[in-house]
């Protein structure tokens, strides 16, 4: 790793800088990336090109990501051919009696699907298009209500994969004995004052409490004249529409259910293993499809690849954003933040400190469970020389990860939330920033307090 100083800043800004003027991600991250490549190798920059590309493809995050977000598409793929998502939305629709009603049930089932971020957002935002759009609200304000349930809810449950992969980190950093991460875990939830904020505005902004504001505001003028999807995300909303139900097939609203409660149930059952609990719930629906003759065997390959493909756009964005988080690492970025704020701690201000400076590091490259890795030694042994109480200190930290998930916009939920809802990426974030700041407030002023 490489010291840069503040020049570390610089690829970063550029990506951020670019994709305000742009509002194109790929392209932004990828301008970023290249700036770094100079930056860093100025006379070899193809060579390291070639060295971190291969280095990102060969991560065994990345193939996890790529893996489950692939065939996830493609579990909403055989969800859609064989009506069973219709028959979901219709008896939702038949319920539901208000543009608020529609809102709020995918507020809900958002609490519900708490085991994984990823299941929360493709799922949800696949089932609940159709169900908003029949009330004419913006698919913008449909991703800020199901991204608002995806990691803010995953980190508050600890039943969930971000509860598991951050104990078994409190273990590795000796906050935890062998055995406790799960618990020290458990004692830090009701510190994580970000999640709890970011899920208790949701009902807020949909019944009005919290008015629409600036592009959000917007976007429900442009969806109450009937164009719910924004224009620029055409592509992704003619991505979703390719995969129809089958000419004569009616679905039952149960085999959209079932799969989702045995995908939860496997997922815990293999000790939150997301891809196991995926393959094992594409096996066994594939089953139930050849069982019951809904589709042939090449109508089910065809929708399982087909998909897979419709999830390539959000994860090329999620590539280039390893790609970027790389360069990062490699100038040094993290380590330069967390020097410039180290001497200036004390114990009380050291949890909101964390929170501030941490979550802006998150929202910057787009990493929140690596950004957590790199931070935790560093915070817990500031921590141990301040005499600062660890739960909050722990919380805070989570609440920094779960900031920069909710409101990045070319971290991994941003990302997904948007294809299944049927935006871009920019097109959510820039509309959800004004409720992750105001979640974001209320946690900084409650780590001050309590702090």
């Amino acid at each position: 790793m490489d010291e840069f100083g503040v020049l570390s800043l610089v690829p970063t800004l550029v990506v951020v800088g670019l994709a305000l003027w742009s509002h194109r991600t790929i392209e932004s991250l990828l301008a970023g990336t290249i700036v770094g490549l100079f930056m860093v190798a100025p006379a070899d920059a193809l060579g390291l090109a070639a060295e971190i590309s291969l280095s990102v493809m060969q991560n065994e995050t990345v193939g996890w990501v790529i893996l489950v977000c692939g065939f996830m598409g493609s579990l909403i793929a055989l969800f859609i051919r064989t009506g069973a998502v219709t028959a979901f939305t219709q008896a939702i629709i038949s319920r539901v009696r208000t543009q608020r009603g529609g809102l709020l049930t995918a507020w809900v089932l958002g609490l519900f699907l708490f085991v994984d971020d990823y299941l929360n957002s493709i799922a949800v935002g696949a089932a609940m298009r159709k169900v908003t759009d029949s009330f004419r609200t913006s698919r913008e304000m449909l991703a800020y209500v199901v991204d608002s349930t995806a990691a803010p809810v995953s980190v508050i449950i600890p039943i969930s994969t971000w509860a598991v992969f951050f104990g078994a980190l409190l273990v590795e950093n000796g906050v935890a004995a062998e055995g406790e991460g799960l618990k020290a875990y458990i004692a830090a939830i009701p510190y994580m004052f970000y999640a709890w904020a970011a899920i208790l505005i949701v009902p807020l902004a949909i019944v009005g409490v919290i008015p629409a504001i600036g592009p959000m505001k917007r976007a429900e003028a442009r969806a109450a004249t009937g164009i719910t999807v924004p224009p620029g995300a055409e592509h992704i909303e003619a991505a979703n529409r390719s995969i129809t139900v089958k000419d004569g097939v009616r679905g039952h609203p149960a085999e959209f259910i079932v799969p989702m409660v045995i995908l939860a149930a496997s997922t815990w059952y293999f000790d939150y293993d997301f891809l196991k609990g995926i393959y094992l719930t594409l096996a066994l629906y594939v089953i139930m499809i050849a069982v019951r003759r809904t589709l042939n065997v090449e109508e089910t390959y065809n929708a399982v690849l087909d998909g897979f493909k419709t999830m390539l756009e959000p994860l090329a964005a999620l590539v280039a954003a390893y790609l970027l988080d790389e360069i990062n690492q490699r100038m040094g970025l993290s380590q330069f933040v967390i020097d410039v704020i180290s001497p200036h701690m004390t114990a009380g201000m050291l949890p909101a400190a964390i929170f501030l400076s941490m979550g802006a590091l998150s929202f910057a490259t787009g990493s929140n469970w690596g950004v957590f890795v790199i931070v935790l030694p560093i915070v817990t042994t500031l921590a141990n020389a301040l005499d600062a109480d660890m739960s909050l200190v722990i919380g805070a930290t989570l609440s920094a990860s779960t900031f920069g998930s909710h409101a990045c916009f070319y971290t991994d939920a941003t990302v997904l939330t948007a294809q299944a809802t049927g935006t871009t990426p920019y097109q959510h974030a820039i509309t959800q920033i004004p409720y992750a700041v105001i979640a974001a407030a209320i946690a900084a002023v409650l780590y001050f307090i309590v702090g």
